[in-house]
């Protein structure tokens, strides 16, 4: 074959420091590290929009939401991509690639083929059984009494759980099963284009038991809580964990790391295949996530935060043609640089006239500035938007007109805002990174948020409290017969955690997950009773 295969394997809500290759030593990662000794690992890299629908559809179009529409997870179903924006699956099955996509696309709808030849999908909460692949191949085995196919969402999302999925059977291990099997189904007949996308590391931490206590008796990163005042959006995401005591929190964050480590196994999986089978040098293969996850860094956790734990994402690429074993890259890259680096590694022109923010990572003279890193998330008065440059990192809230910045050479926890205390030092720095975000946003972002060459000021957020309600949507479209099979929502809870002994159900906020969570009295009761 003249042209080279295409892997992009991609986590979910995996933070930049998880890698032991990297330097964190705490992880044990030993297929990532493989990927980045014969590679090279970027150890700038960050997600765009740090949340799953908005940084996927930059994935696949190359373009921020300004174009594909999506700016945050939250939508209503009538809101589509554009058809007439080409995608890299399509431009590369055009071009004699074989394009397939395994396991979490998070496309809207989300059948949506956007070019690929064929989608074997997995989606956290499939609202029909037919959408999905791997609910169909859970019912296929007999499984299919689960409801939470994903580990328990609505009351112990972040809360210490095991998955009672068996882990030969576990989405993880589903997502590398298909990888092998497209590529020897393939069996170099065509360059094939191959996104395999896990839902591991994101909540629920679902990990199964024999990968549940593998970081037990190592020491992890400490958690912190910033010196200075938050943004009302970080307040927000500080109760979607809100855990009884630090034991819950430093166990979640065990199984957060375990979650990450059994990927890493089923990666490597994948690449003994391709070595098996003498594909591997021909592969471009790029590993990355969606974006990150606080994990308790400033107190907070999830992700839609301009802070590095949310935004900043673990990147390597591996291609022996082109890229030296072992090195390190410090430029800024991000996840709209996928696209090009695609067509450039096909050599397929770009064929429309949207100006796509990304450049290949193979560009020796490139036009991109990765002297700095622009980041965006949400409209609106929960819209915010940061720049980065090696030394200092500003962010703009258009709620309330709230400024941040950083010094991340001094302060690489993001802990102090300088401009709390008005320190004139850094008066020059800070107007030279907003003069800049501000000519990125008129670029890069609907019109109407500058005004005047400056920023407008929206009404303040006003942070609130939640709780993650997602129940599996597909139960309600299930018929009666399969309904009947279901073992019930106490019984899954009660599954979950039979094996992590600190989960006392009587310590949790009870209260509001009924208000928030769709819980009767009948159903606490019974519950707890348990």
């Amino acid at each position: 074959m003249s042209k080279p295969n295409i892997l992009l394997i991609t986590t979910d809500q995996q933070r930049y420091d998880t890698i032991c290759a990297g330097g964190y030593d705490y992880m044990e990662t030993p297929n990532l590290d493989r990927l980045a000794k014969e590679g090279c690992m970027f150890t700038n890299a960050y997600s765009p929009n740090p949340a799953c629908i908005p940084a996927r559809h930059n994935i696949v179009s190359g373009l921020p939401s300004k174009y594909h529409s999506f700016d945050d997870n939250y939508f209503d179903n009538s809101r589509q991509m554009p058809y007439d924006i080409p995608t890299f699956p399509e431009l590369l099955s055009n071009h004699g690639y074989n394009t397939v996509a395994i396991g979490k696309m998070h496309f809207q709808p989300c059948r949506r083929h956007n070019g690929f030849n064929r989608m074997h999908i997995m989606e956290e909460i499939p609202e029909y059984i037919m959408d999905d692949d791997y609910a169909q191949y859970l019912r296929n085995q007999g499984l299919d009494y689960y409801s939470s196919m994903h580990g328990v969402r609505h009351l112990l999302y972040m809360l210490p759980q095991q998955s009672f999925i068996p882990t030969k059977h576990h989405g993880s291990t589903w997502v590398a099963d298909k990888t092998i099997d497209v590529i020897k189904e393939n069996n170099n007949k065509r360059p094939f284009m191959i996104w395999s996308s896990f839902i591991q590391p994101h909540p629920p931490f679902d990990v199964p038991n024999e990968w549940a206590n593998i970081y037990n008796d190592k020491k992890l990163p400490e958690y912190y809580e910033s010196i200075t005042p938050i943004s009302a959006l970080a307040e927000e995401n500080k109760h979607i964990a809100d855990y009884p005591n630090d034991e819950y929190l430093e166990r979640a964050k065990q199984l957060y790391y375990s979650s990450i480590s059994f990927v890493d196994y089923n990666i490597g999986r994948i690449l003994d295949y391709l070595e098996k089978t003498n594909q591997l040098d021909n592969t471009l293969i790029i590993f990355t996530s969606d974006h990150g996850e606080m994990l308790g860094d400033n107190g907070t956790f999830q992700k839609f935060l301009p802070y590095d734990g949310s935004c900043k994402i673990p990147f390597i690429a591996r291609y022996k043609e082109g890229l030296k074993e072992g090195t390190i890259d410090n430029r800024f890259v991000d996840l709209n640089d996928l696209f090009p680096t695609f067509l450039d590694i096909a050599e397929i022109e770009y064929p429309a006239n949207y100006k796509l923010p990304g450049e290949s990572i193979f560009a020796t003279n490139g036009i991109k500035d990765r002297d700095y890193q622009y980041v965006e998330h949400n409209k609106g008065n929960k819209r915010w938007v940061s720049l980065r440059n090696k030394q200092y990192k500003y962010n703009y809230y258009y709620g309330g007109g709230k400024e941040e910045l950083f010094n991340l050479e001094t302060d690489p926890k993001e802990r102090i805002n300088l401009l709390v205390n008005n320190n004139t030092d850094i008066t020059e720095i800070k107007e030279y990174l907003r003069n800049k975000l501000i000519q990125y946003e008129k670029t890069w972002w609907e019109k109407g948020y500058i005004a005047n060459d400056d920023f407008i000021k929206l009404d303040e957020y006003t942070p609130k409290i939640y709780r993650e309600t997602n129940f599996p949507k597909h139960v309600k479209n299930l018929t009666d017969t399969d309904k009947s099979k279901l073992i019930g929502m106490n019984h899954e809870i009660k599954e979950a955690i039979k094996n992590e002994h600190i989960v006392d159900l009587k310590e949790l906020d009870i209260a509001t997950f009924k208000e928030f969570g769709r819980f009767t009295d009948t159903d606490i009761e019974n519950l707890l009773s348990k």
